[in-house]
Parts: C-alpha cells; structure tokens; sequence
C-alpha cells in the first residue's frame, strides 16, 4: 500500500472527517493529555505538528510530530482500526525519522507508560520510547 506522509496545515473538509474517524479509534490513553479526539487534532493543526499517512485520497493514521532544539517526538500515533496491520504506522515512522534525520535530530517515540504495543513498535523501529 503506497502511503504518503504529509504535513496538515489546511485540512480539508474530508481530511477532518477522516481525522476524526482515525482518532475515534483511539483508546482513551492515547489521548491524554487532551480531553477528547477534537481537541487533540485542534491542537495538532495550531501547532503545526499533525502528520498524517494518506493512501487515495483518504487519511489513515495520524501522529504529532514535535521539533525541539536537541530532538524531534512522535506522540498519539493512530491508525483507522480497519487499515491496521498494513504498514500505515511505520510508513508514518519512517517519514519521521527521515524527516528528524535531515535536520541531524534523533526522533523519539513518546508514548505513556505500560502499554507493550507501543514499546514493540518502537522495539521493531529501534526508536527510543520516551513517556507522554
């Protein structure tokens, strides 16, 4: 599946609704600290930090990416639970890393503590887990 990586700044109408459907997907972990899936895209599109992996025409996951002075953070990476397994979340992984590579940063993967899925993404990336 040829997933493409953008950077959202203007999201269109149907970029919205697909975010919103990727993060209605989210356990409730995966949002905090924010208070529900809208405010986290909210903040995400403010910020300038929403990376989203687009496969024709259609959001499918989506992660904020966070520059810092010494290091680039990957936080509330989600996938739609129907396109799971298909290599959406490392695509969205690789274009992060290759994105924090060129600028000489390592990148980190941020994610709360205890849940096992999370630190064998990581494991099988060899990305650093750091707690959210």
């Amino acid at each position: 599946m040829p997933v493409t990586v953008d950077s959202l700044s203007t999201p269109s109408a149907q970029d919205r609704l697909d975010l919103a459907k990727i993060y209605a997907d989210a356990p409730p972990w995966l949002l905090a600290p924010y208070g529900d899936a809208q405010a986290l895209i909210q903040a995400g599109l403010a910020a300038g930090t929403l990376l989203a992996g687009r496969f024709n025409d259609r959001l499918l996951g989506a992660a904020l990416l966070e520059r810092h002075a010494d290091h680039w953070r990957l936080s509330h990476l989600c996938v739609r639970t129907i396109t799971r397994r298909r290599g959406v979340a490392r695509r969205l992984l690789a274009a992060a890393r290759d994105r924090a590579k060129a600028t000489g940063q390592p990148l980190y993967l941020a994610a709360p503590a205890g849940h096992l899925d999370i630190q064998a993404l990581a494991a099988t990336q060899q990305l650093p887990l750091v707690q959210l």
